[in-house]
């Protein structure tokens, strides 16, 4: 027997994937999902709350659940051709610089304010995005934030971090 021909016992190979890029996806968020739903007990409760039927866990474990169910429901359902392949065309770079970007504006936010980090934020990742056109980074970040911080803290009455280079005024 040739040594180039196949094994008999061997499996078939296929160009299939198993781990398509929603069942990636899935995973990931199925990994927050547990997480946040292990956090969830570190939230106080005021005395007594234990008893009611609606307290500050009681939405969390409710977002939990939902995460968990959609996320498995997404690893049954999910594609398994060839052209949802999991890494295969993946932008690596570009996932890597928006999880800089979204810790830079984790820090921001206490700096800057909600206003300022939160437009900048946008305008950066509209960047990241290939967004070139001034009118559209600059028209879809800074208004429609300021709009949103109005709506927040003048109509809802939510406080919004103002940041600390802008607490001394």
């Amino acid at each position: 027997m040739n040594s180039s021909t196949s094994k008999p016992n061997s499996a078939p190979t296929s160009s299939v994937q198993l781990l398509s890029r929603d069942r990636i996806g899935a995973l990931i968020f199925l990994v927050v999902s547990l997480i946040y739903g292990y956090q969830i007990a570190n939230i106080a409760l005021f005395p007594g709350d234990e008893f009611e039927p609606f307290t500050a866990r009681t939405l969390p474990y409710l977002l939990t659940t939902a995460g968990i169910v959609l996320s498995l429901l997404l690893l049954i359902t999910g594609k398994n051709d060839e052209q949802s392949g999991a890494t295969v065309d993946f932008n690596w770079k570009l996932l890597i610089s928006f999880l800089v970007l979204m810790a830079a504006y984790g820090v921001g936010l206490t700096w800057l304010g909600f206003v300022l980090s939160t437009s900048l934020f946008l305008l950066g990742g509209f960047l990241l995005l290939g967004e070139r056109r001034k009118s559209i980074l600059f028209g879809a970040s800074f208004p429609f934030v300021t709009a949103f911080w109005l709506l927040l803290t003048q109509g809802l009455d939510i406080y919004l971090e103002s940041g600390y280079i802008f607490s001394a005024w």
